[in-house]
């Protein structure tokens, strides 16, 4: 979806040895880059963390899943706003240069599948991760942030690991059908111009049974990300705010 950009391969040095602190916004919050490397799989999973500069004593935890051929740094204005609630935002980089190309044919529910399994890996690695740098992370409060393939993944690991997750925020994922259940609750942003496959969207009376929010908004699906003109980003910030605060 975005070009590939080709420092993500510097960040592959160790486990987690390699931490760059840089305090923005009037170091009222700060941003830190991991990498981080699952020896099991052998595989490095780059992680850009925003923070709080004084973290609370309790803070929530959020996680990023960017786009397909994105960055994890694709969606700082959704982090940006996260921490200023009290978040510590992971971003995920989950594809690295070494990968295949993602397959363009088939049944996407069916050849995308690996791709969305690595993404549910990615993500329970980088909060094991987490986890041990920051234990005193609130898990039973994660919320999941994804834009489209990365909204999948988003939507797979909530699907797999449900009684983890609080909230789901999806960006115009079109793929993975999305759970229907009521935890953990769902906030789904939609596109002007690409439609979900079917299935993929819980009917009206399916959203009222299970406290689903479909929230369509006037943007194009490529422009789900910081390249987003001020009024989209404040757009669908508002939606993000009205869902977490809905309760």
């Amino acid at each position: 979806m975005f070009p590939f950009l080709n420092g993500c391969a510097t960040l592959c040095f160790s486990l987690a040895a390699f931490v760059l602190s840089v305090p923005v916004s009037a170091q009222s919050m700060a941003v830190d880059t991991l990498a981080l490397f699952d020896t099991t799989r052998q595989r490095a999973v780059p992680v850009v963390l925003y923070r709080p500069a004084t973290l609370p004593k309790r803070p929530k935890i959020a996680v990023i899943s960017h786009g397909y051929g994105g960055h994890s740094t694709d969606y700082s204005f959704i982090a940006r706003d996260l921490v200023a609630q009290g978040y510590v935002v992971a971003g995920v980089q989950h594809e690295v240069p070494s990968d295949d190309p993602i397959p363009t044919t088939g049944n996407p529910r069916v050849v995308r599948l690996p791709n969305w399994e690595r993404g549910v890996q990615n993500i329970r690695f980088a909060l094991a991760r987490l986890n041990r740098r920051l234990p005193m992370l609130d898990r039973s409060r994660l919320l999941l942030v994804g834009h489209s393939n990365g909204g999948d993944q988003s939507m797979l690991y909530a699907d797999t690991y449900p009684a983890e997750v609080a909230a789901v925020v999806t960006l115009d994922n079109r793929r993975m059908p999305f759970r229907r259940a009521r935890q953990p609750r769902i906030l789904s942003i939609r596109s002007s111009d690409q439609p979900a496959d079917e299935g993929v969207l819980p009917t009206p009376d399916e959203q009222r049974t299970y406290g689903i929010m479909i929230e369509q908004q006037p943007i194009l699906h490529n422009d789900m990300w910081d390249g987003a003109t001020e009024a989209q980003k404040s757009r669908i910030l508002a939606a993000i705010r009205r869902f977490l605060q809905h309760r």
